[in-house]
């Protein structure tokens, strides 16, 4: 057996993992129908050419949970009715999560995957249920419950209504989102008292009609914020500022909820829960459940005969080496769930593993399929519903299903390509393991610089700590329109200031003038026709989905975001859904619909765009010697040109296809620096270094910006030109992800001596070869991590530096872009 193989019998590695079994296990011992993980790993690496696609096998031993008793205040029905689910005792963690909660603090519970977070806040939600159900005022105590997907809250509800159904009428729960029929909407409003939605249902529906909701919001008790580490970079501070206007109206009711805040994966949990709440938030991060052992493999595909650029060998798809081994798991009624990073890839997947299990089984060809976004609803509940009563024995899907929801009885995790983050990673693996069995992972190298160092720097993933949820509320472009969907709903006074942030004494005039707030005595008043809360989309989504409509009978299949439509369901497009393939026969933008017929080509199809970008006005320049630093506005410009056909599972091209697609444009603010020619002879930067040097320090400088901009580098995009045509010199910019700018180039040219340096350190310090993701690769880069050089970056910074002024650069104070409607 191969070398990673044979590790397994190794002394097991002692660090901590976030990673946790369920909180209704017994033991730590393996499932009794499932196989060991071990056992899964050894049987997928038969034979010598799987074998060797085994690059490193880590083992987390299993561990033993710790009980506790509940405390004093969790009622006697609630602790019965939890009884009646199996688990007799709680686990520490969580009896210390209510006794916070029961004593009014707001804290934060952050253990491993399947630790049992949800009853560790459901537990004084309900007792608290019960006892407002008690008291003679109406309605009685409320909850409300914040998920950052639909599919999350719609999961959380079938537990709710499970573990509440020994409580009788006391306990009413209802999800209030976009799915939700007009007529459901009005008995939540009027009946519920456990409330499941998510922040987007909060901004648009719920604040701005807060006075219908004024019996719920009286009552309010407590406030879950699950997963709350999604919540990071400029959608994380726009739901920290939905969070306190919450609070706001909520105090016009009299009312001070607690806050439950939970996430898996976390870095310092607690500051980031205050951060978000804008409230003292204990946290409790010591996982006291059981763990069964995890067995984590690293796998890179082999080299094909096929031949790419220059003569290269390719590699094998992540996406066919996955459904080979989700269709091998399926034989061998290994339970799985395999995360792809695209919505096509996931469909991808789950049609050749259909394809292959119906020439063993018909039968099992039938449980396997596909789960993303963009789904009808009743498409997603049902899907749900089978994965977790184990109708489903293989599932592939995008992260719409890395979070909480309950898929009890995995066995098996794949993540075909590395997710971005370690935090996403560890939360992936986690969704196998339930029920205190033994897990697998297995994570699936793609053809891309990132992946292949990772799989052969295990390190870099399994002795790193999870990333830290970034998020900034007094961003002063995250604020504005708060304000103004604040005052909209209630008349703004300063005593409202400290709640908004520092930023807001600086805002007001600015809003005013703008004539987007009106200030008649002490307040100030939203005086405009339209919805204030319209002003923004918190998640930045880029218009109205285009729906897709199979041509020849008028059904809908389903949604694409806006911003995706170019690239996913363009003319010619290959658009699978639910196992079934369909080509795209016309793209209507004007109507955003994408009429689609059956067909099976056997090809897949993937979009080649450009970006560019012009300097539109550059307000600040300093001179670095040679060089120059700028500051000002740009236009990002993306148009998708062709399109390719590749072979299904070799990824060879078959042929290119030219589009006449619009482009796309983002209006945003920009930091750019250039160099001269006499500047790149000094750092030894020939033609042929000078692309990679450029793209290397672009990607490390965007890598390093969270240091000195409250950001996330998802907010953040960069290109790098070696002859731009606006400044006529090698140019690298980095510019702000959103319309209209995120304060985040402005702050990096405000710090650009004290961040290019810690640039350069940076890079100069990773102990590479040649590049890593510690350095110069990046998880997000469209041109594949190529072309990169990292001594070439180095030289390229250290000679930029040279020349920079010992002062700070100059401050000028730039006005946020009106929220416009």
């Amino acid at each position: 057996m191969h070398d990673a193989l044979r590790a397994l019998s190794v002394e097991p590695v002692t660090h901590s993992v976030p990673m946790a079994s369920n909180q209704h296990a017994a033991s730590t011992g393996a499932h009794p129908s499932s196989p060991s993980p071990r056992t899964v790993l050894e049987s997928l690496a038969a034979g010598a050419d799987r074998a060797v696609r085994i690059t490193h096998v880590e083992h987390l031993p299993p561990r033993d949970g710790r009980h506790a008793d509940w405390p004093d205040g969790i009622r006697p029905e609630v602790i019965d009715a939890i009884r009646a689910t199996g688990v007799a005792r709680p686990w520490e963690h969580q009896a210390r999560t209510a006794e916070h909660a029961l004593r009014g603090d707001s804290v934060v519970v952050a253990t491993g995957t399947a630790s049992g977070k949800s009853l560790a806040y459901l537990a004084p939600v309900l007792s608290s249920l019960l006892d407002g159900a008690e008291t003679p005022n109406g309605r009685g105590a409320t909850a409300l419950y914040l998920a950052p997907t639909k599919a999350l809250a719609a999961d959380q509800r079938r537990t709710v209504a499970e573990l509440a159904a020994p409580l009788g009428n006391a306990v009413r729960p209802a999800v209030f989102d976009g799915d939700t029929p007009a007529e459901e909407r009005e008995w939540a409003r009027r009946y519920a008292n456990h409330l499941l939605t998510n922040p987007d249902m909060l901004h648009r529906g719920l604040l701005p009609a807060h006075a219908r909701w004024s019996s719920f919001l009286r009552a309010l008790r407590y406030v879950v914020v699950d997963e709350c580490h999604t919540y990071r970079g400029v959608f994380g501070s726009h739901v920290a500022q939905v969070l306190r206007r919450l609070r706001r109206v909520c105090a016009r009711y009299d009312s001070a909820p607690v806050f439950l805040l939970a996430s898996a994966t976390a870095a310092e949990p607690g500051a980031a829960a205050t951060r978000l709440t804008g409230l003292p938030v204990t946290e409790i991060t010591e996982d006291a459940s059981p763990r069964g052992e995890v067995v984590f493999a690293l796998w890179e595909p082999p080299l094909t005969e096929v031949r790419g650029e220059r003569g290269a060998p390719v590699r094998r798809t992540a996406t066919a080496e996955t459904a080979d081994l989700l269709t091998d798991l399926a034989v061998r009624g290994v339970r799985t769930v395999a995360f792809v990073r695209s919505r096509r890839g996931a469909e991808l997947i789950s049609v050749i593993a259909r394809e292959r299990l119906a020439e063993v089984d018909r039968g099992l060809a039938g449980r396997i399929a596909a789960y993303r976004g963009g789904y009808l609803p009743e498409e997603r509940r049902a899907l749900e519903r089978d994965l977790h009563s184990g109708r489903l024995l293989g599932l592939a899907t995008t992260t719409a299903l890395e979070l909480g929801i309950d898929v009890s009885g995995l066995d098996a995790v794949l993540l075909s390509g590395y997710p971005g983050t370690r935090a996403s990673l560890w939360q992936q693996a986690g969704r196998a393991g339930r029920a205190g069995q033994g897990a697998l992972a297995v994570l699936i190298a793609r053809d891309d610089p990132l992946d292949t160092y990772l799989v052969h720097h295990p390190d870099a993933i399994f002795r790193r700590p999870v990333e830290s949820t970034v998020l900034d509320p007094d961003n002063p472009y995250v604020l504005a329109p708060h304000l103004c969907a604040a005052a909209a709903e209630v008349p703004l006074t300063e005593t409202d200031f400290d709640l908004f942030g520092p930023a807001v004494p600086e805002l007001m005039p600015r809003l005013e003038r703008r004539g987007l707030l009106r200030r008649r005595g002490t307040g100030w008043y939203w005086t405009r026709r339209d919805r204030a809360a319209d002003l923004t989309d918190i998640r930045g989504r880029g218009g109205r989905p285009v729906q897709v409509v199979e041509e020849g009978t008028g059904r809908l299949l389903g949604t694409v975001d806006a911003d995706a439509a170019h690239t996913t369901v363009h003319e010619g497009a290959v658009h699978l859904h639910q196992g079934r393939t369909y080509t795209v026969r016309r793209l209507d933008l004007e109507d955003s619909v994408a009429l689609v017929e059956e067909a099976s080509p056997p090809w897949t199809t993937m979009a080649r765009d450009t970006t560019a970008i012009s300097v539109l006005e550059t307000d600040v320049e300093v001179p670095w010697g040679e060089a120059r630093l700028c500051f000002g506005s740009v236009e990002v410009t993306n148009q998708v040109v062709s399109y390719l056909r590749r072979k299904l599972v070799t990824g060879e091209v078959l042929g290119e296809t030219r589009l006449d697609l619009p482009p796309r444009t983002l209006r945003t603010r920009a930091v750019w620096w250039t160099v001269t020619e006499d500047q790149l002879d000094a750092a030894r930067i020939g033609p042929e270094t000078l692309p990679g040097a450029l793209h290397a320090a672009e990607h490390a400088s965007i890598g390093m910006l969270p240091l000195f901009a409250t950001c996330d580098r998802w907010d953040i995009g960069g290109v790098s030109v070696p002859l731009h045509p606006d400044t006529l010199l090698p140019t690298v910019f980095v510019y702000d992800g959103h319309p209209g700018g995120a304060g985040f180039a402005e702050r990096a040219f405000r710090t650009a001596q004290e961040w290019l340096t810690a640039t350069r350190r940076a890079i100069a310090a990773c102990e590479c070869d040649s590049g890593c993701p510690s350095c110069i690769q990046s998880p997000k880069c469209g041109n594949g991590n190529d072309p990169l050089h990292k001594s070439g970056a180095v030289r390229l910074l250290t000679e930029l530096l040279r020349q920079a002024p010992p002062e700070p650069a100059p401050r000028r104070r730039t006005d946020p872009p009106a929220p416009a409607p």
